[in-house]
């Protein structure tokens, strides 16, 4: 498939590729910037980056002035990524419990390095919206030592009101830790102010991360942060590794000091072309759209619809390149995420995605026809049947073709005479296995009510023996 894609960008003939995939900022840098980043960039990459134990730590120091936070409060790493595992290294010690669906970094990274995963899933029913009251019992019923709310998530974008947000931090005020994982933050416009990162200083136990390099509209330049209470961000800094920000990075810093209005612009035109992207998919028939906080949108595809059908067809047949969600647990491929584009480029997608889905009946698009039949039934209120009656397509069947079921659209199969069926044969059982002992606290690999463990995901149907904590295996305590 990378080939594929490579070729898009290769193949000179029709519109250009559009890429939906990787949510950004397609407004920031501006032509200018750029420009200037050009002119210096032989200087910026021939030079060292700042040395925090020697140096002033230049980088620290301005995004505290731009996050309005004490600079011992924060930590900057190379890319959220960095900084999540050396929180799930030093800071996450027996479990973790994760709504899901969510970003594969909280649920891939802790169960690698042998914690509990506890993942809490999010109901589809309501929207993937998240109830933190619910999730707050279900941390209590799994004893989860750590919890994570992403807040927007993804893929969904959905986020929980603020004050919400600071009422179950209160409640979790007993836990190890509690990140709040506000990444996406940047393009959400429902409350005025919606970061926690004020209320996360004067906590004991939370950690509120943001991402700066996608949503600079530079997701090749790695550059995340974290706030925290000094304590805790003290730790981190003193994890992370020596000059771990390249001198690409700083200068994006002083890039977002220097055009702070600009950037609050492109963060504007985003939220529009979110808003006038959601509208346009919506007219799509069968097409479910879920309200998003963030730079991208996920939409739920008809029934009968195979994502990866979709994906494949838009980008060879359209030169659009889509995200489906059958890679992320919680979720299906019958799920796509789609970043926020200008609105230019959305009048592409729409059409191109309606001819996919919908185009079968002339034949050519999605082949497997449900979708025509979702289509159909949406027409005629749920009847399935279009009038009958002279001059009517509808009213002459096709020769070969059985007759409708009443009220669905749906084709009747062929009367299929039945199988004799032989007796049973009588089977000796043996003797019953008495079942696994529970453990006096919830081991690793057993699901609380609701919830599913890192083992079942990979599709471990064994039982996993409970074992001993590290710190009462004195003969693997290696001061990792």
């Amino acid at each position: 498939m990378a080939g594929n894609v490579t070729s898009l960008f290769r193949d000179g003939a029709g519109a250009g590729p559009v890429d939906f995939r990787v949510a950004g900022n397609p407004y920031f840098p501006t032509p200018g910037m750029f420009d200037e980043l050009a002119a210096r960039l032989r200087e910026i990459v021939t030079s060292c980056p700042s040395d925090p134990c020697t140096d002033t730590d230049t980088v620290t120091a301005e995004l505290s002035a731009l996050l309005h936070l004490p600079p011992q409060c924060v930590a900057v790493g190379n890319g959220t990524t960095e900084l999540i595992a050396w929180i799930d290294h030093s800071l996450v010690r027996e479990s973790l419990a994760v709504p899901v669906p969510t970003s594969g970094r909280w649920t891939g990274r802790p169960a690698v390095t042998g914690k509990r995963v506890d993942m809490f899933p999010l109901q589809e029913a309501d929207g993937f919206a998240l109830d933190l009251d619910r999730y707050a019992g279900f941390l209590r019923a799994r004893g989860s030592r750590a919890a994570v709310v992403c807040t927007p998530n993804n893929p969904d974008g959905g986020r929980p009101r603020r004050e919400h947000l600071v009422r179950f931090l209160d409640t979790m005020a007993d836990l190890d830790l509690v990140v709040v994982d506000e990444s996406y933050l940047e393009f959400a416009d429902a409350e005025p102010e919606p970061s926690l990162a004020q209320e996360a200083v004067l906590r004991p136990n939370v950690i509120v991360l943001r991402s700066l390099g996608k949503s600079l509209g530079l997701p090749g330049v790695r550059l995340g942060c974290l706030a925290a209470d000094p304590v805790l961000a003290g730790r981190i800094r003193s994890l992370l590794p020596k000059r771990n920000l390249g001198s690409l990075a700083e200068h994006v810093v002083s890039l977002l000091r220097d055009h702070g209005p600009a950037y609050a612009r492109s963060r504007d035109r985003i939220r529009e072309d979110r808003r006038d992207m959601t509208a346009r998919l919506a007219t799509l028939s069968g097409l479910t759209v879920y309200p998003s906080q963030a730079d991208f949108v996920l939409v739920r595809l008809p029934v009968g619809a195979e994502g990866t059908v979709v994906r494949d067809r838009l980008r060879t047949g359209h030169r659009l390149l889509v995200r489906d969600c059958g890679d992320k647990i919680g979720s299906s491929s019958r799920f796509l995420r789609l970043a926020v584009r200008p609105q230019a480029d959305v009048r592409r997608l729409v059409p191109a995605l309606e001819q996919v889905l919908y185009a079968s009946a002339t034949g050519s698009g999605y082949s497997s026809g449900t979708a025509t039949v979702d289509r159909l039934i949406g027409e005629t209120s749920g009847a399935g049947l279009r009038p009958t009656g002279a001059g009517s397509d509808a009213a002459a069947p096709r020769s070969g073709v059985p007759a409708p079921a009443v009220g669905t659209g749906i084709p009747l199969p062929a009367a299929v005479p039945p199988v004799p069926v032989a007796p049973p044969v009588p089977v000796a059982h043996p003797e019953p296995v008495a079942p696994w002992a529970p453990a006096a606290s919830t081991p690793p690999g057993v699901p609380a009510r609701g919830g599913l463990t890192a083992a079942q995901v990979r599709g471990t149907v064994r039982p996993v023996e409970t074992r001993p904590r590290k710190e009462d295996r004195p003969w693997q305590n290696t001061g990792t």
